[in-house]
């Protein structure tokens, strides 16, 4: 069996506006229905596998952030897949000490086990000739040796790192790894991309566990002891394995191309030879979306008139974008953005939102659909002494009891049932029933019912803002 370790962090920008940090990109739906990371889980997932049926995936391993630990088991629920587990970085240290991280927890319990690192943002639509790369590349994991997997260029690409091989030709054995290449210009890309000697970096690794743990203790020692003692200490919470924050904060951001595989003498690549992207931006997501021969991809909601190489995608079910003779333009619209800009400059989207976050605007980190544990909420409209929102609770799920200092609230179900819990006065409201929730008061909300709950909640007072909320309970631990 091969261990799948899903990095399932990130920000995302270059995919913004509709990607942003508060909700990255490999969770949202955009190249069809299921998200990258669903697809990404999928892709790791079976028994049975491979030319002669051996090849067989475990249980996911997932490291990710606190934010979206429940994003995370939501969707992976939804695609049908139980995580092995899934363990809770304090914060952000790049892929080295991730890596580490799922080496050490896997040598824990068997230190032979194949462990396949991938991020959880990429596009693989031949998931069958991906599974024939991994069954090349295990012979030389079961040889000692530390496996990366570089995809065949099909365009001279400035926005991945390149593997150079050590061999003249490219073929999809297992091959030896001279060296890792930063993102070139535009020149030296077409010139490695004419040699036929380079590949892409994917950043997807293979390897077994205690050959992992001990190049890190070869090459990267400062990195080995934060994580061994973060792990050692880490704390179960609500079936999450939530890593030491003081162990963990002396850990290095680094990555594991630079900790590690730069150094390791034991590296191989494996060539991959079909299709795959990591829809690094919105140039990607218009090649991966088909475009049609006038090369225009819109999505519902857009229209382009005498447009070329251009993508028009609108988000928003009130919001129609249209585009009049346009070339080689990118254009997304979400309910409260808009991105304008040359295809050209894919790779600068990450600068709107630097700026964006320079001058305090929200829309450079969140959305108006705020995503929690038990469902979402997103703003219809704000004032200075009131604001609007719909409310969607899962089946089963319940908000926290609570109490605010600063607003009261009347509650209005537009679909499904609601439990109602007020001082102490517990009660049902189905659809067109309300509920005024007086400032002070102690309240919870709850979806009882096998479908989603959803209510339109109108909030009035001094001050709507979200911190302004004292918790007494709380199914998700919330502080």
């Amino acid at each position: 069996m091969i261990h799948p370790v899903l990095l399932c962090g990130g920000s995302g920008t270059r995919l913004w506006p509709l990607s942003r940090k508060c909700y990255p990109k490999q969770f949202v739906p955009l190249t069809g229905e299921e998200t990258l990371f669903q697809a990404s889980a999928k892709r790791l997932n079976g028994e049975g596998l491979g030319h002669d049926g051996r090849l067989g995936f475990a249980a996911p391993l997932v490291l990710t952030n606190a934010d979206f630990r429940f994003i995370v088991t939501e969707q992976l629920g939804l695609a049908g897949i139980d995580p092995g587990a899934v363990l809770i970085e304090p914060e952000g240290r790049n892929t080295a000490p991730a890596i580490l991280t799922a080496a050490l927890y896997l040598c824990a319990t068997d230190p032979e086990a194949v462990m396949l690192i991938s991020p959880s943002d990429h596009v693989v639509p031949n998931v069958t000739a991906f599974h024939a790369a991994i069954e090349r590349g295990l012979e030389a994991v079961r040889a000692g040796r530390l496996v990366t997997f570089g995809i065949q260029p099909d365009r001279p690409e400035t926005g991945y790192g390149y593997l150079e091989l050590g061999t003249a030709s490219v073929d999809g054995a297992p091959q030896p790894l001279a060296r890792f290449i930063e993102k070139p210009d535009a020149a030296r890309a077409e010139a490695m991309l004419a040699s036929g000697n380079f590949l892409w970096n994917a950043g997807i690794f293979m390897a077994r566990a205690a050959d992992m743990v001990a190049a890190f203790r070869t090459h990267a020692p400062e990195i080995f002891s934060p994580v061994e003692a973060a792990l050692a200490a880490a704390k179960t919470d609500l079936g999450f394995l939530r890593l030491d924050p003081d162990a963990w904060a002396a850990a290095p951001d680094i990555s594991i191309d630079y900790a590690v595989m730069e150094k390791a003498e034991n590296l191989s690549v494996v060539p991959f030879m079909d299709e795959w992207s990591d829809l690094g931006g919105w140039d990607a997501v218009w090649r991966e979306s088909g475009p049609d021969d006038d090369g225009v991809v819109t999505s519902r909601g857009a229209t382009a008139i005498d447009c070329r190489d251009t993508l028009l995608r609108s988000e928003s079910a009130q919001l129609e974008i249209v585009g009049i003779g346009l070339e080689n333009i990118m254009a997304i619209a979400t309910g409260d953005a808009v991105l304008v800009a040359d295809m050209s400059r894919a790779q600068d989207v990450k600068k709107a939102v630097e700026a964006l976050k320079k001058s305090g605007r929200p829309q450079a980190t969140r959305f108006p659909k705020d995503h929690r544990p038990w469902g979402w909420f997103e703003s219809l409209a704000i004032g200075g002494r009131f604001q609007v929102k719909r409310i969607m609770v899962h089946p089963g799920a319940a908000l926290s009891l609570q109490s605010h200092h600063h607003r009261s609230e009347h509650w209005i179900v537009v679909e499904g049932t609601a439990r109602i819990t007020v001082d102490d006065e517990v009660r049902l409201l189905t659809e067109n029933q309300s509920v005024y929730i007086p400032l002070g008061a102690v309240h919870r909300l709850e979806n009882p019912g096998k479908l989603p709950m959803v209510l339109i909640e109108v909030q009035t007072g001094a001050y709507v803002g979200e911190d302004d909320i004292v918790r007494y309970e709380d199914l998700y631990a919330r502080g």
